[in-house]
Parts: C-alpha cells; structure tokens; sequence
C-alpha cells in the first residue's frame, strides 16, 4: 500500500491539520481577550442585528435537525416562528 513510515491522511482525517487547529484555538484562547472581541462581534444597530439572526436561521436550516451538534452547544436563541 505505498509508504507506511508516516500516514498523510487528506480531508476530515488529516490529522496534521487537527493538530495544527487545536494548536491555533489553544493559543487564541489563551491570549485573546474573548470579552473584548465578543462585545466587537456584537450587532451595532437593530437592523445588524436582525440580518445576523436572518443569517443564523439560513444556517439552522441546513443543519441536521436545526441542532447544534458540536460541543453540547444549546441554543439561546428564541426559535424562528
């Protein structure tokens, strides 16, 4: 089957690039004020606001179920009716 020394695994199991993320998110974490960037990410005026709720309902649709499935993540969003 080729070269066994060291798997180069592409796509969802390239695991070179997961640890390159892991990496990246750890340290973003640990030296990013996240208060600070999540008060910058928060909507400026109503009507930001409701694009961005717009954008997120978009996103839900595609979901599997309309569920958030990473992380045990729950919705604190009211649903669209």
């Amino acid at each position: 089957m080729g070269n066994t020394d060291k798997p180069n695994v592409q796509g969802e199991g390239d695991y070179e690039a997961a640890r390159r993320y892991r990496k990246e998110v750890k340290e973003f974490v640990d030296k990013a004020d996240i208060d600070k960037a999540a008060h910058e990410a928060a909507p400026k005026s109503s009507a930001e606001q409701s694009e961005m709720e717009a954008a997120e309902r978009i996103g839900r649709s595609h979901s599997k179920a309309g569920e958030e499935r990473d992380m045990d993540l729950k919705s604190t969003t009211k649903p669209a009716k």
